[in-house]
């Protein structure tokens, strides 16, 4: 077994060139960094070769590209060009943009990576390695998991051939022992679906999950024609309904149009009665009721094709469980991002507890790529649990100073940090909003503390002027409470919410209380839920203090969150990220380190 200088292993897992780079750099088995490539590159779901976010974990470490022993690619290229062929070749001459778009891309980049990672990198050939995409999606949760032993299930678009997994791991071993495969995929049905419903692909799925309460799951006997349940949790498309396998800019057809009526127009304002109308929007259209109706309309097709993933999801669940007969489950692949279907799992499935890491989609296979290398191939000692996501870069206060300065802020540096605390939480019970910029940004879509903007829970307004000052987003989308771990079950219907993982990484969607919805009506979604984060005092001390401080003042200790970026752009990596964004907004304070900035 090769060994870098310092006689330490150091592995790097890459994922690229489909959507949302990221690279994760371990350590003798251990995560010393990890990172998507947007946060870097500012571009959104920026899918090139991920040479910032490598460049950040080669720091992170101390080395150089040199020190590396290997590189893990988190699929395998040739694989995925045959099944490319292979569905060209069957749906031909339809697929004739397909396949000269797909050449371009393919020739290109994607069936080259070994020698583009030994372009970039300069590192050997044989130290460069490649798992299958569904392996690095198993890796990715069960290797970051508490569990010894656990069945594992994988659902996402589609990664080589398989589009679902399940399977069982123990110890040192993932076996995968079934598979669905595309064009079956639930992960591409969704995906249709967030495009007939008006929202970009890849991008929009969450914005399906937050449409969905506001309607009813009319059209469950619609949607139940395009997919099959096949038994024992497998499921089959009708792919008359569908054009992803043929076409490169659409994914649903005519019959899906004929079935549902018109698909929504991209970007169109949504309202309803229950949503109300946003003061932001401007005037009220002349057609209101008309438009509102269109809009339920829409929302009913939403909350039906959620139902109806809810279910397949549950489906494969209910299988894997009796299959394996194990109480403890391991998820990735971008389904396992929904949250909603994840509290119905919890709830439902058998399953007694359940473990995903907090970037389950394409960005966690870098980590599940280099995971599966130390621990599967060699039998290295086995990777610790991943206990919270803040895994990326951070900033000293004379760095921060530095940045600041350069950008033109003025700030107040306050040492005291019980003062500072203080003095945020009497600024989010007056009603502002909050930048909060500390430490180490997070892995995975989801801000968690480290960046993110904070105001008011108990505010029944403050939804509405977040999204007027800051998002100037649909006022379907729901805001996340962070709630202290240990008072969690007074406020939301979850039992020993510090043993659950995914509520530490807003993976959750749970019930609030009954006697605490009017207590926290800015968090608290249409259906009367809410998508928590758990905070643990060891994991993420500093916000925890903020929330209990905010606790004592309010008699709520939670605190309202949402990721720090404007609308269409990634959450802020640096303080001149965060000051851009201050600045670029109606946010009335930001807080780097112990720096703050008002207006």
């Amino acid at each position: 077994m090769p060994f870098a200088r310092d006689n330490k292993l150091y592995i790097l897992g890459i994922s690229c060139f489909y959507h949302d780079s990221a690279a994760a750099l371990l350590c003798d088995g251990e995560l010393v960094a990890a990172a998507e490539e947007e946060r870097f590159s500012r571009v959104k779901h920026d899918f090139g070769f991920p040479e910032l976010a490598i460049e950040f974990c080669l720091k992170k470490a101390g080395i150089e590209a040199d020190d590396l022993d290997y590189v893990v690619f988190y699929e395998k290229p040739f694989l995925k060009f045959e099944r490319l062929l292979n569905t060209i070749l069957q749906t031909f001459p339809s697929s004739l943009n397909v396949f000269q778009g797909s050449m371009i891309n393919w020739f290109g980049d994607k069936l080259w990576v070994k020698g583009i990672i030994y372009k970039r990198l300069s590192i050997a050939l044989d130290k460069i390695l490649f798992t299958e995409h569904h392996m690095s999606h198993a890796a990715s949760a069960y290797f970051a998991s508490p569990f010894e032993e656990s069945s594992v299930l994988t659902v996402d678009g589609v990664g080589e051939w398989a589009t679902t997994t399940m399977g069982r791991a123990r110890g040192q071993e993932i076996a995968l022992e079934r598979e669905q495969r595309f064009p079956h995929s639930l992960g591409l049905l969704y995906s249709a679906f967030t495009a007939y419903l008006g929202f970009e692909v890849n991008e929009g799925e969450y914005k399906v999950m937050g449409m969905a309460p506001y309607g009813e799951p009319k059209y469950l006997d619609e949607v139940w024609k395009t997919v099959r349940r096949e038994g024992n949790g497998s499921f089959s498309l009708d792919m008359d309904y569908f054009t992803f396998h043929r076409s490169t800019t659409r994914s649903f057809g005519e019959k899906l149009t004929d079935l549902l009526g018109p698909s929504r127009e991209p970007e169109s304002q949504f309202f309803t009665r229950s949503s109300g109308y946003p003061g932001y929007y401007g005037p009220k259209p002349a057609d209101y009721e008309a438009a509102c109706r269109r809009n339920e309309h829409y929302a009913d097709i939403a909350s039906s094709i959620q139902r109806v993933t809810e279910e397949l999801v549950l489906d494969m669940a209910g299988a894997l469980h009796r299959s394996t007969g194990l109480d403890k489950l391991c998820m990735a692949g971008g389904v396992a991002l929904n949250s909603v279907a994840n509290g119905r799992l919890l709830r439902e499935s058998g399953f007694k507890e359940i473990y995903i890491q907090p970037a389950a989609g394409d960005g966690g296979g870098a980590l599940g790529a280099a995971l599966y290398v130390h621990n599967a191939v060699l039998k290295g000692k086995r990777s610790p649990v991943m206990t919270h996501a803040y895994w990326g870069e951070e900033y000293s206060a004379a760095e921060a100073a530095d940045q600041l300065s350069a950008e033109g802020a003025r700030w107040e540096e306050i040492a005291d940090e019980g003062e500072l605390l203080g003095r945020v939480s009497e600024s989010i019970m007056a009603g502002d909003v909050i930048g909060w910029h500390q430490g180490r940004f997070e892995w995975g879509p989801r801000a968690l503390g480290h960046r993110s903007i904070l105001a008011n829970p108990t505010s029944e307004a403050m939804g509405e002027i977040v999204n007027t000052k800051i998002k100037f987003r649909e006022p379907f989308r729901p805001f996340a409470p962070s709630v202290l771990a240990d008072k969690a079950g007074e406020y939301f219907d979850i039992d020993e919410p510090e043993r659950h993982y995914p509520a530490r990484y807003m993976l959750l969607v749970v019930p609030v209380r009954e006697e605490a919805k009017s207590k926290l009506p800015a968090i608290t979604h249409v259906d009367g839920t809410g998508r928590l984060q758990t905070v643990v005092k060891e994991e993420s001390p500093l916000y925890y203090r903020l929330i209990e401080t905010f606790g004592e003042a309010s008699g709520v200790p939670v605190v309202l969150n949402t990721s720090f970026n404007l609308r269409g752009e990634p959450i802020v990596n640096t303080p001149a990220d965060a000051w851009r964004t201050f600045t670029a907004s109606e946010m009335d304070k930001l807080v780097v380190g112990n720096f703050l900035m008002s207006k």
